[in-house]
């Protein structure tokens, strides 16, 4: 259990917080409460039937349940529906009925991931052959080489982009490149200057655990910057509460700046002599009570090293971005080893005179 350090539980302490270790979570654990953070900004009531809409204007619409978000865009031609996370269920089905009485004809993937499109067969199936699917080319050959009736394969696919025009709205998809899926795209409509990018921001939040579970941490990095290229007002992010703005991005963009930052300083200082992360000095202790158990030495050096990273990273953003008392160590982790593996930032480890 990887625990808080004495000087950021002093700050828990002075939020009138229990203090809770990051690593590993129970059911008895007390957190820092949202009140205080950027999340409260984004939080959104929902109805009795357990889900919220909000109007973004020119028939484009963003639906939750609270945790999960669809985009939906009404046309003269049928409706566009962008990911049915599967705790929606009928009830996005629900929402997009007293919006408007057109059908829906065009289902887009965000990306492969279950908790976001598990919901796909409520609109793609063969009793509704009229309701035609898109996808990146990746994200149609990772559910045909895994089929779930729940998430059927796409009919339609692209490689770099693809122009979605149904009758008087357009969408338009991009492949930025694999980031935190292999097809995660960029869903962009103009005309309402509204971008949605699946699990890459949580505005008001810090990203879920270990860097969102991106399969290649430098391209989710590099998504920030991809994002901001784009002329938009509004930005929805598939998670947690009401649409967002560009300014939820540079911040985020910010976290993850210095989580990278703190992570190459710790790296570095572990190949000095510094008797707390300094290699030679964690290397002694570790193998003095495990003798010649090299996975020993090492995992104690990586947590030791994610931890100064977290630490640094806590002083300044702790209380700010919701969940950073919660997911920050994985953060550390992730980009510790990303920093090593892609960035080769190797620390004491790398070639030596």
């Amino acid at each position: 259990m990887k625990c808080l350090s004495s000087t950021v539980a002093s700050l828990l302490f002075w939020a009138n917080a229990a203090i809770a270790c990051t690593g590993f979570a129970t059911r008895h654990d007390i957190f820092l409460p949202l009140n205080g953070t950027l999340a409260v900004e984004n939080q959104l009531p929902l109805n009795a039937a357990g889900y919220a809409v909000s109007n973004l204007g020119r028939g484009a619409y963003m639906i939750t349940d609270g945790v999960y978000q669809s985009f939906v865009l009404v046309s003269t031609a049928g409706v566009v529906v962008v990911d049915a996370p599967p705790t929606t269920g009928h009830k996005l089905q629900w929402a997009i009925g007293n919006i408007t009485s057109t059908p829906v004809r065009w289902f887009v993937y965000s990306h492969s991931h279950a908790d976001h499109v598990g919901g796909a067969y409520l609109f793609a199936n063969q009793s509704n052959p009229k309701v035609k699917t898109i996808a990146h080319a990746n994200t149609a050959s990772q559910l045909a080489e895994r089929p779930d009736p729940n998430r059927p394969v796409p009919q339609i696919t692209f490689k770099d982009r693809y122009e979605l025009v149904a009758g008087n709205q357009t969408l338009e998809l991009f492949f930025p490149g694999i980031g935190h899926d292999l097809g995660n795209i960029i869903i962009y409509a103009p005309k309402q200057k509204v971008l949605m990018m699946v699990d890459q921001v949580y505005a008001g939040w810090v990203p879920f655990e270990s860097l969102a579970a991106s399969v290649y941490v430098p391209g989710w990095i590099k998504g920030h910057d991809q994002i901001l290229s784009y002329d938009f007002d509004v930005y929805l992010g598939g998670h947690l509460g009401g649409p967002a703005n560009r300014t939820a991005v540079e911040v985020q963009r910010e976290y993850v700046n210095d989580v990278f930052n703190n992570c190459a300083a710790a790296l570095i200082k572990s190949g000095t002599n510094d008797p707390v992360v300094g290699i030679a000095a964690l290397s002694a202790d570790i193998l003095g009570n495990n003798p010649n158990n090299a996975w020993a030495q090492f995992a104690a050096y990586l947590d030791t090293v994610a931890d100064l990273c977290n630490n640094m990273t806590s002083a300044k953003w702790l209380g700010r971005l919701a969940g950073q008392d919660i997911f920050g160590y994985s953060h550390a982790a992730t980009m510790v080893n990303s920093l090593r593996i892609d960035f080769d930032v190797l620390g004491p480890n790398g070639v030596q005179p």
